[in-house]
């Protein structure tokens, strides 16, 4: 075909030819699109939004004033709170005293290491022959307490221990001694073995009653005994009792004046003329739903008067420097979530919860919360740890409401934030 002239415009045959070029270019630059389209819109509404760290929200708790047990000025003493390390002190000598009456415990436990008894069993039937018998004048000549004793009569071995430790008579404890072991010899090798084993390094004993003031200890010893006295069911149950009645020997009160008083409910008294009265002693007290044991001792105190307005102050100070501490109310918020594509979410307490504290023991708050992905109201969101100086305390967070897929707008929008 001629060539067109210069300055002709083309035939029909390239003007068709270039919009079929043109129509071409069209479907690809529209396949490509229809094609990075179809790639873009799937990986966009269909990827994994990004998971949200969570910040935890301070919750101080205030600060107690400090507190301190008050010891008496005079003679030698010790008190402690079961499981409370930084409620307790101590004062007054270190050398071990004369304990008087509270080695009787020391023979009741020693003795029940010999022959043990079941709680509510009344144990074998003790009859006394004339040794026995023998001891009423031996104590009463010591100007010791003894209650009579005849031959023949008996007493079951829980009666027995109810008269040495309740009546604290002088001559039931030696007979307790010599029946559970066959010899005061025997006894006091056992005696020995057992004080060593319950690492009562400071006590000394000669002797089953007391009455000898070569039975010494110290306080701290002694809320080691009180302690193992009342993880026995049966001796806790005797110390408590307020008196006993039993044929052929009579009604006692408890020689513990403090019994049934500022929560007192146990140990035992002691007393030697030349050498003071002494109290082991316990207490419960209720505090914000928690039983707080006290076990304390006070050696050497001029008189029974004095003694126990010393361990009644002890108690009172005590008490007093134990508080309960809010930790947690349950739906409290204790840890925040921020997605970017929608308001915060929390992470809240399950449950409430409180811990008894003694004086200015620090509490600290623990935040433990995972990063979050989509997920549902009440999810599982972590927790919370308190630490105080007795205890750990963990409760459970959970969200307090959903975080929500961010819809397919702000996914187009956002897809450098999609993972």
């Amino acid at each position: 075909m001629p060539t067109a002239p210069p300055g002709e415009r083309p035939g029909r045959e390239g003007i068709r030819s270039r919009r079929r070029t043109g129509r071409i270019a069209a479907i690809v630059v529209t396949a490509v699109v229809v094609a990075g389209a179809g790639l873009y819109l799937p990986l966009t509404l269909l990827a994994p939004v990004p998971t949200t760290a969570a910040s935890p929200i301070a919750h101080p708790i205030p600060a107690r004033a400090a507190a301190a047990p008050e010891l008496p000025a005079t003679g030698s003493s010790a008190i402690a709170a079961t499981g409370y390390p930084n409620a307790s002190a101590s004062g007054g000598t270190a050398d071990p005293l004369p304990i008087a009456s509270i080695s009787k415990l020391v023979t009741a436990l020693v003795a029940l290491d010999a022959k043990p008894l079941q709680p509510g069993q009344p144990g074998p039937t003790i009859t006394f022959g004339a040794p026995d018998a023998a001891l009423f004048a031996k104590y009463t000549a010591m100007d010791g307490k003894a209650e009579p004793m005849a031959v023949g009569s008996s007493l079951s071995e829980l009666d027995l221990l109810r008269v040495v430790l309740v009546v604290s008579a002088n001559n039931y404890a030696d007979a307790l001694a010599t029946w559970s072991y066959g010899s005061e010899a025997r006894f006091l090798d056992a005696t020995t073995a057992w004080l060593a084993a319950h690492r009562l390094t400071h006590t000394t004993i000669v002797e089953p009653t007391g009455i000898n003031p070569k039975n010494t200890s110290t306080p701290g010893d002694l809320i080691t005994l009180g302690g193992l006295v009342l993880a026995n069911p049966v001796l806790a149950q005797i110390v408590s009792t307020p008196s006993v009645s039993l044929p052929g020997i009579g009604t006692f009160d408890n020689t513990n004046g403090l019994l049934g008083h500022d929560g007192v409910d146990g140990i035992k008294s002691g007393t030697l003329d030349d050498h003071g009265t002494d109290l082991l002693f316990a207490a419960n007290y209720r505090i914000g739903g928690t039983t707080v044991r006290v076990i304390g001792a006070v050696l050497g105190a001029s008189d029974h008067s004095t003694l126990y307005a010393a361990v009644r102050a002890m108690l009172s100070s005590v008490k007093k420097g134990f508080h309960v501490v809010r930790l947690a109310t349950a739906g409290e918020s204790f840890a925040a979530y921020s997605p970017p594509w929608q308001h915060r979410v929390e992470a809240i307490a399950t449950r409430s919860a409180s811990a008894v504290v003694w004086s200015d023991s620090p509490v600290t708050a623990t935040v433990a919360a995972p990063r979050t992905g989509l997920a549902g109201t009440g999810a599982k969101a972590g927790s919370v740890t308190f630490t105080t100086d007795t205890e750990t305390i963990v409760v459970p967070l959970t969200l307090n409401r959903a975080v929500a897929d961010p819809g397919p707008w702000w996914r187009l929008a956002h897809p450098a934030l999609l993972r």
